[in-house]
């Protein structure tokens, strides 16, 4: 077993900014087998455990001052059973290369997130999800889980097995033990259609439960101080296969979405009363296109600029109404905002502690420029998300705690019993569980 610094001077810090942390020590595990004896180690020093993978959630929920868990040795994929349907794969493995994996294979998840540089294990375990009609979360597609408990044993659960722990710990915030191995459900590969074009906010809100139910896949983003989004459908395709081409998509992708727009929020930093005429200029920087490719290529983009995010689920039916009184709570303020609101939707799932747990939900999600102050921006707009029964994204930005999660969830009583069964002593436990799931 080997211990590493997780940072400089020890120090662990997120993707965002927003957390440090400054463990006891640092293990990155080789086996299951080590990691099991890494969490039986931490138990005899009396130190609490978490795992943490690239750090691209915002809130503190894999932070410790204990034994910080690295699982980039634990990578690659275990086993692909083509008659099944099913991948098994360790659970530092990151999303990328899994996926190119699986492409390799002639195979690919059904649905996905919009960035891919996350851990298997950490993806899921915040919930991450992507759009979709009738396809739901990364978590969704989970059909059997591996996970080291508190004592160090070594739990499988699945529909079957386990069916009690399968229905949490798909979703299980790191509070259960620690994944080792996830295995997804998986389909021959496939062609995606993309259409993105610019649409008005007044049309795309007017028209939303047409867009979402004529697409399988709809998303949208609004730039705030402006009256305009930029809109994206992707439906399944016979082909053929028409990628973005290379010189165009780095100019878009690369060129103004990541290096024009890293400048504009710089210069926004600097000077906020430039913002909005910024977000004019930005509303209408990318014009149409259509491609079609393989999912992974057109449900991902590149996301090199830093920035802080707070993301709700409210009811889909719900959806528009909050995007109206956030906007009408930005027009009214004095709030400079360079970043757009994105907003996506998931159909109902059945696990434990998922966003869309038990029913039919719409992601709005609102962003501020790293090193930017975010906190009247994300106040307010919490205070919108909450007013329709919004629940927060597990790795993002909020402040609730667990006498509100004991509303949002009708089965939140069934996870703490689950957790005070399988980690009694809260070997796992941390500041932000302690918020999040109480003591």
């Amino acid at each position: 077993m080997s211990s590493t610094a997780s940072g400089k001077n020890g120090t662990w810090r997120n993707w965002g900014g927003t957390v440090t942390a400054r463990p006891v020590r640092a293990v990155m595990p080789a086996s299951v087998e080590e990691l099991s004896a890494a969490v039986a180690r931490a138990a005899e020093d009396g130190l609490k455990v978490k795992a943490v993978g690239t750090g691209h959630s915002f809130t503190s929920i894999a932070a410790t001052d204990g034994v910080l868990i690295r699982p980039q040795l634990l990578t690659g994929i275990r086993n692909i059973d083509r008659d099944a349907g099913t991948v098994t794969v360790e659970a530092g493995t990151p999303l990328k290369r899994l996926n190119m994996a699986l492409a390799r294979e002639g195979l690919s998840l059904t649905n996905m997130g919009d960035i891919m540089e996350q851990t298997v294990s950490g993806a899921t375990s915040t919930g991450t999800h992507g759009t979709g009609r009738e396809s739901a979360s990364i978590a969704a597609q989970i059909k059997a889980l591996e996970l080291v408990t508190a004592d160090g044993s070594v739990l499988t659960c699945s529909e079957k097995e386990n069916p009690e722990v399968f229905a949490a710990a798909r979703i299980g915030l790191g509070a259960l033990g620690i994944i080792t191995a996830i295995t997804f459900a998986v389909e021959p590969i496939f062609l995606l259609t993309a259409r993105e074009e610019p649409m008005s906010f007044d049309r795309v809100t007017s028209t939303f439960d047409e867009l979402w139910a004529e697409n399988e896949h709809f998303e949208f983003y609004w730039f705030p101080h402006t009256g305009s989004t930029n809109t994206k459908r992707n439906n399944r395709s016979a082909g053929p296969e028409r990628p973005v081409g290379q010189l165009k998509g780095w100019f878009e992708d690369e060129f103004l979405s990541n290096g024009v727009f890293q400048v504009a929020n710089w210069v926004g930093r600097a000077a906020p009363a430039t913002i909005p005429a910024i977000a004019q200029i930005s509303s209408k920087a990318l014009s149409a296109r259509t491609y079609t490719d393989i999912p992974y290529k057109v449900f991902t983009s590149p996301r090199r600029v830093r920035f802080v995010e707070m993301e709700y689920a409210v009811p889909r039916e719900a959806a528009v109404e909050t995007l109206r009184e956030l906007k009408a709570m930005v027009d009214r303020s004095r709030l400079r905002i360079s970043f757009p609101v994105e907003v996506r939707t998931a159909p109902a799932d059945d696990i434990t502690l998922s966003t869309a747990s038990d029913r039919d939900t719409a992601y709005i999600a609102v962003h501020m420029f790293q090193g930017t102050p975010y906190q009247a921006y994300f106040t307010a707009a919490e205070r919108i998300f909450t007013a329709h029964e919004g629940r927060p994204h597990w790795g993002k930005v909020h402040t609730r705690d667990a006498e509100y999660f004991a509303r949002a969830y009708p089965r939140f009583g069934e996870f703490t019993a689950l957790r005070d069964r399988l980690d009694p002593e809260r070997r796992f436990q941390n500041d932000y569980l302690r918020r999040v799931l109480g003591s």
